[in-house]
């Protein structure tokens, strides 16, 4: 017999044996923490939100709804309204396409770049268990909330002030949540996070076609912790917040550079470490149900970005025989921004649905230390999806498209001069455009 059934409104002494039954049924996460730790968890951008294809769908407007696995991330007091054990996986395919125009008077002036590295699929691991005759909910996810990829040409007149950068960051996130009445839900989680950040911009070059650079590469752990509640007075209306905490991560690994022509001709390499707080997020929404058929939700999502201000990358040993500072200010002075989240689901007999969504994305990078491995502005995006839910098995599909009008940017310096500055800005006009597919599947047992 299962431990994990349908559970009653009354809190009751939790049976040892059951507790002991569904730790080892959450191995099976654990297992999952090596899968995902191989993959390829980079994608184009910074903030990943879609950690599902039924919220996808939704326009992520999912905190007041959070009805599935996903939960976890969405607002963890959601798997109350969830019985037994369900597993629920996903993977996120994108297809992310920035580019790039120099300002007027540039010796480029009149391309269109464009950058590389431009798909990626990241996956999405929830495992939930509601212990038999309680309210009391466990669970388990992994998941990648922050990733980035992007590589830009050598030649595009900002090379000394970005080239290329990755991100990789995975977060194990268990959560308990109890129902303490019919109408209300708490839930909170501890998140593990490990990360792996690799940065490249050139240096200033002596003669062509030298590429004098230099580098940032580490990886580190962080702690964090989030929150939900989830409130439903009426059939008709349910309310939902999150917060999910700011964590910071000492990155540690090393530098290298080089400079030509002699003396500084051979590579170096010195140990180092930067500090960077992840930022925090807090989310609020409505959900209308004007019938069991229709869910129509509103939600603000608040991104704490300003976290991302100044960082020193500190060198263990000073770079005596070369031009490079021992310890190199990077000066971002990043914004916080909102999104806004509208989702709507038809539901349907069979235990069929299908959903639109609608996101505005609000830019966080000012133009005074503009990066191109960012490439932000304000951004929108439309989904659509459909699904069903089953007695033991469920799925959802969707479509997701983005745009970002042309932002231009001017009277920017570069965050970060490791060597001598050589003049180069970022200034110019920068675009985007995305698509992506998501799909999730879920078991009931």
């Amino acid at each position: 017999m299962t431990p994990c059934k349908a559970h009653d409104q009354s809190i009751e002494s939790v049976p040892l044996f059951e507790l002991m039954n569904w730790l080892k049924s959450s191995g099976l996460l654990a297992t999952l923490v090596l899968i995902a730790s191989a993959l390829r968890l980079s994608a184009n951008g910074f903030g990943l939100p879609d950690q599902d294809a039924f919220a996808t769908a939704r326009g992520e407007a999912v905190v007041a709804t959070a009805d599935n696995p996903s939960a976890i991330y969405y607002n963890p007091a959601g798997i109350t309204q969830l019985e037994g054990n369900q597993f629920r996986a996903g993977i996120y395919g994108i297809n992310y396409n920035p580019s790039y125009q120099p300002p007027p008077g540039a010796p480029n002036q009149g391309k269109t770049y464009t950058s590389s590295d431009n798909y990626a699929a990241i996956p999405q691991f929830f495992y939930t268990c509601t212990l038999t005759n309680t309210s009391i909910s466990f669970g388990l996810g992994v998941y990648s909330p922050f990733g980035g990829n992007i590589r830009w040409p050598q030649d595009t007149g900002f090379r000394t002030v970005a080239v290329s950068g990755s991100l990789k960051y995975i977060t194990l996130n268990p959560v308990v949540a109890v129902k303490l009445s019919p109408e209300f839900s708490l839930g909170a989680g501890l998140m593990v996070n490990y990360a792996r950040l690799e940065t490249s911009q050139g240096l200033r070059r002596f003669s062509t076609p030298l590429t004098n650079h230099f580098s940032f590469s580490g990886d580190g752990w962080s702690l964090g912790y989030n929150v939900g509640a989830l409130w439903q007075p009426i059939q008709q209306l349910s309310f939902g917040a999150t917060f999910r905490s700011a964590a910071t991560m000492n990155i540690q690994g090393n530098t290298d550079f080089q400079l030509q022509p002699q003396p500084y001709d051979q590579p170096a390499q010195r140990g180092a470490q930067a500090s960077y707080t992840f930022p925090l997020t807090a989310v609020w929404g409505v959900s209308y149900r004007p019938t069991p058929r229709w869910n129509i939700e509103l939600d603000a999502n608040y991104t704490g970005w300003n976290s991302f201000d100044k960082v020193t990358i500190e060198q263990s040993q000073p770079p005596v025989d070369r031009p490079i500072q021992q310890d190199i200010p990077v000066n971002l002075g990043w914004q916080s921004s909102w999104m806004y989240e509208l989702g709507v689901t038809r539901y349907f007999e069979n235990g069929w649905r299908v959903s639109a969504g609608y996101v505005f994305n609000q830019n966080s990078v000012p133009d005074t230390y503009y990066t191109p491995l960012a490439a932000d502005m304000d951004r929108h995006f439309f989904s659509v999806g459909a699904g069903r839910k089953g007695k033991t098995f469920d799925f959802d599909v969707a479509y997701q498209l983005g745009y970002g009008p042309t932002r231009t940017v001017t009277g920017s310096t570069p965050s970060s001069t490791p060597g001598q500055f050589a003049g180069q800005s970022a200034d110019g006009k920068y675009s985007f455009n995305s698509q992506a597919i998501i799909a999730s599947v879920g078991f009931h047992f």
